[in-house]
């Protein structure tokens, strides 16, 4: 099965370079989101990775590492102190999707005007999923869903009424559910494991390469065709 897959992902190395290529190096369409990407040489701590092709500006970067993020006045201290190899997760998260020019066949429009831009069912690698959320086991948060409905009358987000702080297990019982529903399907969480190819990874050493650039083209070339991105897809994880 092994030497099928890496027989699989050579034959779409060969593919030609037009293949899919308006869904490749693209930026979505939001209030945060450069227009197209480019080289960012100041780019902070978590978004480094994307400096040599990046979708977000130095600035936005910084705000992804606060804990209340001036981008959406999000609050990841609304059921107190986070810990903190589970709030990097997040801030990677963020800057994976702030930052990243891999994205496109995962792009959707959303809302009534059309204006607007979000991703779905990005899949993240095995890995990124279970690593999120055995160092979150510990953390507090009172949603599933962190797009969901927020208390929002002091300028940020809180628990609403009748919501309880408890660990993320309650909330996330195993890897899969966190990836799934932490942003209301934003990423699917992908059977595949790093280096398969298959799957993204929401943060990686940059000296080794940006490992996404070849799964947004396998992805882009089914959707390209007609068939739709699930024609590239490995099964779905259980949430």
């Amino acid at each position: 099965m092994e030497r099928w897959w890496q027989l699989l992902l050579g034959l779409w190395t060969v593919m030609p370079v037009w293949a899919g290529d308006e869904l490749l190096n693209v930026c979505m369409k939001t209030k945060h989101h450069k227009r197209e990407p480019g080289p960012e040489d100041k780019l902070y701590e978590e978004c480094i990775p994307w400096a040599e092709k990046a979708c977000c500006t130095a600035s936005t970067s910084w705000h992804a590492h606060l804990d209340v993020s001036l981008l959406y006045n999000f609050s990841l201290l609304h059921c107190g102190l986070m810990m903190p190899g589970c709030e990097e997760h997040f801030i990677q998260a963020v800057c994976f999707y702030e930052c990243s020019p891999n994205l496109g066949p995962w792009i959707q429009k959303v809302g009534s005007s059309g204006q607007g831009e979000r991703i779905r069912d990005a899949p993240l690698c095995r890995e990124d999923c279970e690593q999120w959320w055995e160092d979150c086991r510990t953390s507090y948060t009172c949603r599933s869903d962190w797009l969901g409905s927020w208390d929002w009358s002091r300028g940020k987000s809180r628990c609403p009424a009748g919501a309880a702080c408890r660990p993320f297990p309650r909330y996330f019982p195993t890897p899969a559910a966190l990836c799934q529903r932490i942003w209301s399907g934003s990423f699917q969480a992908s059977p595949a494991r790093r280096g398969s190819g298959r799957c993204l990874q929401k943060w990686f050493e940059p000296a080794r390469g940006n490992p996404n650039e070849a799964v947004a083209r396998l992805f882009a070339a089914p959707a390209q065709s007609g068939a739709g991105p699930s024609a590239a897809r490995p099964p779905v994880a259980a949430a």
